[in-house]
């Protein structure tokens, strides 16, 4: 073996047994309204009310266990996602990101979730005081009616208005933006795109709307299959976002994500590439290795214990805000934990490698090789090269123009590797 090839086994080795995460993410479930098509883990909620304080001490107190544990040591990204973190204000917020900077102490990127009805001048002047580098901001539409066939509560000329002061702030600014909804046309999505560009963001995220069981939408919509939500229409604007903003300079580096140069977001590339991470608050999840979940598991003893043949286990927290209030300590949460062994890890950093343009190279490549076995992963790459999926760059399998609109059936063909369904517990 060459010594690049030594490095790059060297590198899979450290990920895949390290004690430390790499990347953190902390879950605020707190709105002001819960929009009609959101099934995130999330409450409509009163700013004043005193269960967010609380929680924001419960976070904080978790935060310091994980950094006593060693689960801390390497964190290089933070993230703090919602529901909605700009609610908090910028007392609550301000003090949870300085916690944040004081428990980790080699962050590349601090990233903070914002809707624009809640990202005040003070939020931002907090944010940037306690060592935020990026703010990415829930736009969806830069149309009034779109805006109100969403439930959202900005309308457009606010968030211009809140981008811009954010931009003006020196964060890193990225906007989230959604397609195929209820009112949107082609026009209309078009100027959307612009008028994003024109407000001098380094990146954009661009969603197509997913129906979910359950939610208000879905539910109004009475089993109809609304036409403005067709597949071959979320393609459509898919691709007249990714022409829109690669004309512009950006360039798409995942399934959903378009960036200037050097303006991507570290940490969402740490889940497509298989580092560890921990997630702490109500629906939070976590991807830890067997020696990181034992540490935490050496203070959470309800944990139970690692299968024998266990590689990597996920770990979601299903206690909710208030019993979190009620005990703030690591062991008195609740949550499934899923077991992955070797092949299944590897089958799922196969899948999550193609949402990268960059896909999957020599390295996993060779894990795979080793845990699964050659004559499958080559006869599985191969169904996916026939399919027009993915295609050969150099050493490295690539997704397809196909392959990017097809996400999901390419993604199931390598997770298919797996074999084996995972193995979760309740706890």
């Amino acid at each position: 073996m060459n010594r690049g090839n030594e490095r790059v086994v060297t590198s899979w080795y450290e990920r895949l047994h390290s004690t430390s995460v790499q990347a953190l993410y902390l879950h605020v479930p707190f709105c002001a309204r819960k929009c009609s098509y959101c099934d995130f883990t999330s409450w409509a909620t009163r700013r004043d009310d005193a269960v967010l304080g609380r929680y924001v001490d419960t976070l904080c107190v978790q935060l310091d266990e994980a950094r006593e544990l060693g689960l801390l040591t390497d964190c290089r990204t933070a993230y703090v996602g919602g529901g909605t973190p700009t609610l908090l204000g910028p007392q609550l917020l301000g003090t949870l990101i300085n916690k944040v900077r004081a428990v980790t102490t080699s962050l590349a990127e601090l990233t903070v979730e914002a809707n624009p009805d809640s990202l005040s001048d003070e939020v931002i002047a907090a944010l940037v005081h306690a060592g935020t580098t990026r703010l990415s901001i829930g736009v969806q539409s830069l149309n009034d009616e779109e805006l109100k066939a969403l439930g959202r509560l900005h309308d457009a000329r606010t968030a211009c208005e809140r981008v811009r002061a954010a931009v003006a702030s020196g964060l890193d600014v990225s906007l989230d933006l959604m397609c195929a909804t209820p009112a949107q046309t082609a026009i209309s999505w078009k100027t959307t795109l612009e008028k994003a560009l024109d407000l001098g963001v380094g990146h954009v995220s661009v969603y197509p709307l997913q129906i979910e069981e359950g939610t208000p939408l879905e539910q109004a919509l009475d089993d109809d299959e609304p036409a403005w939500n067709d597949p071959s229409v979320q393609a459509e604007r898919m691709e007249q976002a990714e022409e829109a903003l690669c004309r512009a300079g950006m360039e798409r580096y995942e399934v959903a994500s378009y960036a200037r140069s050097g303006k991507s977001c570290l940490h969402n590339q740490a889940y497509w590439t298989g580092r560890p991470y921990l997630g702490l608050g109500t629906g939070a999840s976590s991807l830890l290795t067997r020696e990181a979940y034992e540490a935490l598991r050496s203070s959470w003893t309800a944990l139970p214990a690692p299968e024998n043949d266990t590689t990597r286990l996920r770990l979601t927290v299903t206690s909710g805000p208030n019993e979190m209030a009620a005990d703030v300590r690591l062991s008195a949460l609740h949550a499934e934990v899923e077991f992955l062994n070797e092949s299944q890890a590897t089958a799922e950093d196969l899948m999550l490698g193609m949402r990268l343009s960059r896909g999957i190279g020599s390295g996993l490549l060779e894990r795979a090789y080793r845990s699964i076995g050659t004559t499958r992963v080559n006869e599985a790459l191969a169904t996916c090269e026939k399919r027009g999926l993915i295609a050969r760059q150099d050493d490295r399998f690539v997704p397809t123009h196909d392959g990017w609109l097809l996400g999901n059936e390419l993604y199931g063909l390598l997770w298919g590797l797996a074999e084996e369904s995972v193995h979760a517990i309740q706890v």
